[in-house]
């Protein structure tokens, strides 16, 4: 039997975390592209570095003080989402210091991992625990921070 896999429909409260996991996606896609390219390893770990101090760090700090203050603070998903949270800086700082190919994919698998992890068990339970009217004031909290800095240098899209 294949079974279709139906997209994973999200609250309108947490689209704006789920709207920074895609671009988390795109992060290993674009460093697992780059490497197919035989992009320059320093390049690549400039925009892991660039990406990390842009993005991923202030979602995490999202996720930390916006999501798990509703949450259990005891329970296995919020303490893996911490857990994965850590691992993932370890492997950003490891990318600065030891530029080679094996530390960039398993940092792009990293990310792919936890996205994943979030979208189909971290936030389903939230979406189940967490009041609706907390969920609406979230909405508003995650939606006053803004970001983006843009990496200009499209070194994924070089052959």
């Amino acid at each position: 039997m294949n079974e279709e896999k139906k997209p994973i429909k999200r609250s309108k409260e947490l689209t704006p975390l789920s709207k920074e996991h895609h671009e988390g996606l795109l992060f290993g896609w674009k460093i697992k592209q780059g490497l197919k390219n035989g992009t320059d390893h320093a390049l690549i770990a400039r925009y892991i570095q660039w990406f990390w101090d842009n993005d991923l760090q202030m979602h995490f700090r999202k996720e930390e003080a916006i999501l798990a203050p509703h949450l259990s603070g005891g329970n296995e998903w919020v303490q893996r989402m911490f857990a994965d949270h850590a691992a993932i800086k370890v492997l950003v700082e490891q990318c600065a210091k030891t530029i080679d190919e094996n530390s960039f994919i398993k940092l792009a698998d990293a990310v792919h991992d936890h996205i994943r992890f979030e979208e189909r068990i971290l936030f389903p339970y939230a979406e189940k625990e967490i009041p609706a009217e907390t969920l609406a004031a979230m909405f508003e909290e995650l939606n006053k921070i803004d970001k983006k800095a843009t990496w200009e240098d499209e070194f994924w899209m070089r052959k």
